[in-house]
């Protein structure tokens, strides 16, 4: 499963025709912009530095989001997403990270269909990411 540049949202025209039409559900640490396209699942990311000072702080959130958008992809299939991360967003582990992104995409509808068959694939976490297994 790779993510290749087709999956990402880079233009800026594309990042304001997501937040113009799509629809935004948010928490306190992340919000997510989704727009239903009918075409392959996009992420674009926005962390600012009001998240965390540090850029490693900051390409740590992008780094874990990325591979799990990675990891669900084609569940996504169909949608835009952009997700905005807040302050809070850098003191989460990686499966807290995962499963905030995972309910806001719930929320959006942009997976709903695999809650029917039974949940979600690749919700748990990697090996090496140092978080425990939170059921």
């Amino acid at each position: 499963m790779k993510y290749p540049p087709t999956a990402r949202v880079r233009a800026k025209t594309d990042f304001d025709r997501i937040f113009q039409h799509g629809q935004r559900k948010a928490l306190p640490v992340l919000a997510l912009h989704c727009l239903k396209t009918g075409n392959e699942a996009r992420l674009g990311l926005a962390i600012s530095r009001k998240v965390d000072k540090r850029a490693v702080g900051r390409n740590r959130i992008k780094r874990i989001l990325r591979d799990h958008f990675r990891l669900q992809r084609t569940a996504l299939s169909g949608y835009d997403l952009v997700v905005v991360a807040r302050p809070g967003a850098a003191a989460l582990s990686p499966s807290q990270l995962r499963q905030t992104f995972d309910q806001l995409a719930k929320r959006c509808g942009a997976i709903a269909a695999l809650e029917s068959k039974g949940g979600l694939p690749h919700l748990s976490p990697s090996p090496n990411d140092g978080s425990s297994t939170d059921s």
